[in-house]
């Protein structure tokens, strides 16, 4: 299929969107739109902040948003409280547009409890489960560690890690949830993915905003441990 056919976006919070807010400039996210341009349905990928932003990039690039998908629960990333704010979030954005939202089946409760959306208004997904948008299918892999359901996808050599995979580091465990030795587990079956995709965090928190898993995997430490012990030791506790 014609790649000039895929529709993607990395978008970064308080510049591309959220403009000016600043918890939104703060904390750095990435949100995403994955779509098809030729039946102009698109998905967004962690809509915390400023939902009708999100809606207007989208609609702007004459695609429609047909669903929502999650990495994990955090307010960054879905929306809710933190630092003393509220985040709009996916709750938000479904006042505007009436979608589903694709979460792990691990993190259904948690993305209720934190967004206040009810658990069964969620579609719960397993491992290795694909949603579709347009001609395109989006593979969920879940990833464990930084949170019970945490999860990536994987779209025509792209993965979009959440907050699993940085190009510099990963995510913390130490967070409600959070598990280091499922992390280690996560990130070495990342390690092992067929092909070189292209990592798309769900922070900037590196010089550049994305690279290939091979780069990373030479160059981030996070990846230099090949077992438990070692990793235990490179991330004691």
């Amino acid at each position: 299929m014609s790649s000039e056919r895929i529709y993607f976006r990395q978008l970064l919070s308080g510049r591309d969107y959220a403009a000016g807010d600043p918890i939104a400039t703060q904390m750095r996210n990435f949100a995403y739109l994955i779509g098809d341009r030729e039946t102009g349905e698109a998905v967004v990928i962690d809509p915390a902040y400023a939902a009708a932003d999100l809606v207007a990039v989208a609609e702007g690039d004459g695609m429609r948003l047909t669903g929502v998908l999650a990495t994990h629960h955090h307010p960054d990333h879905v929306g809710g409280t933190m630092m003393g704010f509220t985040l709009g979030g996916v709750r938000e954005l479904l006042e505007t547009v009436s979608v589903p939202v694709h979460v792990n089946a691990h993190e259904l409760d948690w993305v209720a409890n934190v967004t206040g959306i009810a658990a069964s208004e969620l579609t719960g997904h397993e491992h290795g489960d694909k949603v579709s948008v347009g001609a395109f299918d989006i593979e969920l892999l879940h990833t464990p560690g930084h949170t019970p359901g945490s999860q990536c996808f994987l779209f025509d050599n792209r993965l979009i890690a959440g907050d699993t995979l940085f190009v510099d580091g990963c995510g913390r465990t130490d967070f409600p949830g959070g598990d280091s030795d499922e992390m280690f587990r996560s990130l070495r079956h990342l390690a092992a993915l067929d092909g070189d995709p292209v990592v798309y965090p769900g922070h900037w928190y590196s010089q550049e905003p994305s690279a290939t898993l091979s780069s990373i995997k030479d160059n981030n430490y996070v990846m230099r441990p090949q077992t438990l012990e070692q990793w235990q030791m490179l991330m004691p506790g």
